[in-house]
């Protein structure tokens, strides 16, 4: 095993990859080597669904021909995995589901094309729920690597347990030391809810702040790519990466350069005033969890952050106002897999008609479904003006109650989740119960808020429990400066589950 600083290779974070890298300790296809191995390995977790060992190594001899000439980029080397929801044309895009088995993209997504640029390898795909609908990563119809049938993504602190979804496959690869850190989106709270379950370090960027160019769509006013890794630092390095204007491409885009995000890192956080919504610590969240996100509070105490008392009042109106506004605007973007010009198409139809029926009734699973008839549903003639104008109007409400409370916080903390990770099957035909787990991520989605889950301890049966920040728009640096703070005060995010 390959060994730098007294340390594994896999258990290396992604800055001090780097600094090894550029050090000459190991080359980039040593590293890139190590973490497919590892990968082969465990393939229990169900994390890859797609691997190709000859591009990832081809990827890697071309980053140490970068090292070697002294034109090396910031990520030059580090191995990275991408979500299945962002095209590659090195690697099947299948965005988990049937729909787009076998589907081969002839471009990168911007994301991945902007990690490239900064040297970062492709280790392989990662599983999702499909489309990234879900909360648990059950949702998936697309085999994990080393399986014959599709299979969900198991919790490596507990595999009977679910690792949060949509980015399961992404937190599972990162908390399971299968990758130093990968890519993920967030629609509802795919990237923190995961994250929190898993133990590592996830952050949504402000929308628009990633192009969403070659990521498949679910919702569009709302997706939006981020970073997961073990630590904040790592996140920071990754987020300068990914972030950038792409308005030639991604209309959603923001016309707001790229940043370095690692530059405050390590200032002091004394005077930093923290809001505490009372709306996140009611009825419904779970004590062990409480217990966890109080003692991450002391900590920013006793780093000299004050505690301010603060209110969303529209916190709870965030699950039906999402679950009008994601499903229609899924029900719009996925009217595109019709079996005309890419992915699945039925072998018998009668008609044009006929083969759209069967086309998406074989294409698309449950959940995927079930929101798209929501979605229709709302946006038909007669409902828009009672749910989805509605929806949109109580949006906006809960943007302007987070800018209420910026007034007298800096940034806002609280639990990621209700509860640690479930069993899995546990919520089994109940799709409302994992959509009242997404209760304390969903207001800053709808915001379009940047956000982020920390490791903050550890809960029932020894699980994982995140600390959410909130930040306001284009605060992420300091958000991932009082994670980094935190992370410095604390060893939560280098904890890692055992039998691996």
């Amino acid at each position: 095993m390959t060994m730098t600083t007294n340390k594994a290779l896999h258990d290396l974070g992604v800055t001090e990859l780097a600094a090894g890298l550029r050090a000459k300790q190991f080359s980039a296809v040593e590293a890139a080597q190590h973490f497919l191995s590892r990968t082969q390995a465990h393939p229990q977790l169900g994390a890859f669904v797609a691997l190709n060992q000859d591009a990832t190594l081809a990827q890697a001899r071309a980053a140490d021909a970068r090292l070697a000439a002294g034109t090396a980029g910031a990520l030059e080397g580090v191995p990275l995995a991408h979500k299945d929801i962002f095209v590659t044309r090195d690697f099947p895009s299948t965005a988990g589901s049937k729909m787009l088995a076998g589907y081969q993209s002839p471009f990168d997504a911007t994301v991945v094309a902007k990690l490239a640029e900064a040297g970062a390898v492709t280790l392989g795909k990662l599983n999702c729920d499909e489309f990234a609908m879900g909360s648990a990563n059950e949702n998936s119809a697309v085999a994990p690597v080393g399986f014959d049938a599709p299979a969900p993504v198991r919790n490596p602190w507990d595999t009977s347990r679910v690792p949060g979804g949509s980015s399961g496959g992404s937190a599972v690869a990162v908390a399971a030391r299968l990758a130093p850190a990968v890519t993920g989106t967030d629609t509802g709270g795919s990237i923190r809810q995961p994250a929190s379950f898993c133990g590592i370090t996830g952050i949504k960027p402000t929308y628009g702040r990633a192009s969403r160019y070659g990521m498949i769509a679910f919702a569009s006013s709302l997706d939006q790519a981020g970073p997961m890794a073990r630590s904040a630092e790592d996140c920071a390095l990754l987020l300068s990466a990914m972030c950038g204007p792409d308005p030639d491409r991604d209309s959603t885009s923001l016309d707001v350069p790229a940043e370095d995000f690692s530059r405050s890192l390590n200032d002091s956080i004394d005077g930093l005033r923290i809001g505490i919504p009372a709306e996140f610590f009611g009825e419904g969240l779970a004590p062990d969890v409480r217990a966890a996100v109080d003692g991450a509070l002391k900590e920013y105490e006793k780093l000299g952050a004050k505690l301010v008392p603060i209110s969303l009042p529209r916190t709870e109106l965030s699950i039906p106002v999402y679950y009008i506004i994601a499903p229609a605007e899924a029900s719009s973007n996925l009217s595109r897999f019709d079996g005309v010009k890419f992915g699945h198409r039925a072998k018998d139809y009668t008609d044009l008609v006929d083969m759209y029926k069967k086309t998406r009734a074989e294409g698309f699973g449950d959940e995927v479904k079930r929101r798209i008839m929501i979605g229709a549903y709302v946006l038909s003639h007669g409902y828009y003006d009672a749910y989805y104008l509605q929806a949109q109007k109580i949006r906006r409400m809960i943007a302007d109650d987070f800018q209420n409370a910026f007034k007298d916080c800096d940034v806002i903390a609280g639990p990621v989740a209700p509860t640690v990770a479930w069993k899995l099957g546990e919520h089994g035909n109940d799709p409302l119960a994992d959509y009242l787990a997404d209760i304390f991520t969903l207001p800053g989605s709808l915001a379009g808020l940047p956000g982020m889950s920390v490791p903050a301890g550890f809960g029932e049966a020894g699980m994982p429990v995140g600390l959410q920040l909130i930040g306001n728009y284009f605060q992420e640096a300091r958000l991932l400066n009082a994670a980094h703070r935190l992370q410095q005060a604390t060893d939560f995010h280098l904890r890692q589950p055992g039998g691996l």
